[in-house]
Formats: C-alpha cells, structure tokens, sequence
C-alpha cells in the first residue's frame, strides 16, 4: 500500500489521504507523553474499542501527543494535540477523541469542519459514541459517567 502524506494540508496531500482511506488505509495509532499520559489515553482507547469506534479513530488519526497548551486537532498532522487535563476522564477523553475523529473525517472530505453546523455534527457525533459506550459497557462506572456527559452534552447541544 502507498504511504500516508507527512502531513496533509495542500490540496494534493489532502486528495492522496483521502484515497488512501477510501481503499482501507489504517493508521497505527501512536501515542507521545509521559507514562501517566500515556496510561490514561490507553484507557480511554478501550473505551473506544468497547464501543466499536477503533477502526474509526484509527482511520482518520494517526498519533495522540500530549501537550501543555489547549487541547486541538492537528488537521495537517492527523493528530490530536490533549494536555493531561483532557485525558483525566477517560470516558470524556474517549468521546473526545471520537469527536476529533470526527472533525479529521470532514477535513479529508472537504466540507466546512468547524464553525457552528460543523460543532453540531461534531457534537451529534460524540453523543452518539456515548450512547453506544453505555450500552456496550459492562462496568457501571462507565454507564454512569457516559449518562452523566450525555446530559451535560444534551444541555449545551441546545444552543445550536
């Protein structure tokens, strides 16, 4: 198979990614930060698995790396840029980085992946993951906590 562009940010690049994953280009999923980093993005990443959005993430996002700055998708680098305060809650991180995910989906698709519409889909798009988590857990921690982010999410889903 041919290689991923480097980063993806002229025209060419963003063309070649996207045929790359419309025949069934995969990335393997890096992650980049300390242990305690490290530790909780892989909890969250079995979270992901659970709900059956790993080879979803993996399709658009090629490496988490931690940072001391504001949490954000990187677009030209297929990454997702989280400080440790964004990793902390591994239901919310999992959702986060489905929304991410998400956001990278758009970007390869050339539709408008920011702004208010593009937050709504984005938003639709991590409840959806929640939901899915809570009925696919077995552990009620995690129920109770998706339950909990789905109505803090339901509420500011209102303003759009």
């Amino acid at each position: 198979m041919e290689r991923f562009p480097e980063r993806i940010y002229t025209h060419e690049e963003v063309k070649k990614a996207k045929e790359l994953i419309d025949k069934g280009y995969k990335h393997r999923l890096r992650i980049k930060g300390n242990a305690a980093f490290k530790e909780k993005v892989r909890q969250a990443l079995k979270l992901v698995k659970t709900a059956g959005y790993y080879e979803f993430l993996r399709t658009y996002i090629r490496c988490i790396v931690e940072i001391n700055g504001l949490t954000q998708l990187r677009e030209s680098e297929a990454s997702i840029w989280a400080n440790i305060y964004a990793v902390e809650n591994t239901v919310d991180a999992a959702s986060l980085f489905v929304q991410k995910a998400h956001h990278m989906q758009e970007y390869l698709e050339s539709k408008l992946y920011y702004g208010g519409m593009a937050e709504k889909r984005s938003v639709e798009k991590r409840m959806e993951f929640l939901k899915k988590l809570k009925r696919k857990s077995r552990k009620e921690e995690v129920k109770n906590e998706c339950e909990k982010l789905l109505k803090i999410w339901n509420e500011s889903f209102l303003v759009y």
